[in-house]
């Protein structure tokens, strides 16, 4: 029997990102805000691409910071939570002058429906990216930065929603290392935000 390989999605080095988030902020220039949004919040959130594009506004709380997005959305078919920076809530209050009044952020032409994946894809090629990086490449790319800075292994595979699940402590996982991830996801607002102005030369800051 042939073996079976995983095949890793492009994803740009550690180096790159602040070239990378420059040219994502600039995205207007090329095509629609509502993608560089996507972008945007994608890069700041790390979550998988079919997550992004099919959130609805029912999943926030943005009063708490917080998006759980529902089980039936995602892979491990547990409920996860990704916490908000206060840099997320503002792409978040942007995506309410593009929504259309849709129940989804991100509406394709049909109000009724989200954006496809192509979407997401096609604007990372039309930045220079293809073969390069994909939606799913941010992942890698949060993994990398956010161990390097620091932060617990357990705690960065805890918002990659890496983990194993069983429905007796899926009530509990879904808020596992909370105040930890609150702090962290910030801390990546934070950084990102600096990358994209330039205010960091280095892209990794050892965190204690």
């Amino acid at each position: 029997m042939t073996p079976n390989v995983t095949k890793h999605q492009p994803a740009v080095r550690p180096e790159e990102v602040p070239e990378l988030a420059r040219a994502i902020a600039t995205y207007d220039t090329l095509g629609d805000r509502q993608t560089r949004l996507a972008l945007q919040l994608l890069m700041h959130t790390f979550v998988r691409t079919n997550e992004i594009i099919g959130a609805e506004w029912t999943e926030f709380d943005l009063g708490a910071a917080l998006w759980a997005i529902p089980a039936t959305r995602m892979k491990m078919k547990t409920e996860h939570l990704v916490p908000l920076s206060r840099q997320a809530l503002e792409i978040i209050g942007e995506l309410r002058e593009t929504c259309r009044g849709s129940r989804y952020l991100f509406p394709g032409r049909n109000r009724d429906r989200p954006i496809s994946n192509n979407t997401i894809l096609f604007a990372l090629y039309r930045l220079g990216y293809k073969s390069r990086m994909t939606g799913h490449g941010f992942r890698a790319v949060a993994s990398t930065m956010l161990n390097e800075a620091g932060f617990r292994a357990d705690v960065v595979e805890r918002q990659l929603a890496h983990c194993e699940r069983n429905e007796v402590r899926s009530a509990y996982n879904r808020a596992e290392y909370l105040a930890e991830r609150k702090a962290m996801m910030q801390w990546w607002g934070e950084h990102l935000a600096d990358l994209t102005s330039g205010a960091k030369v280095m892209p990794f800051q050892r965190v204690a």
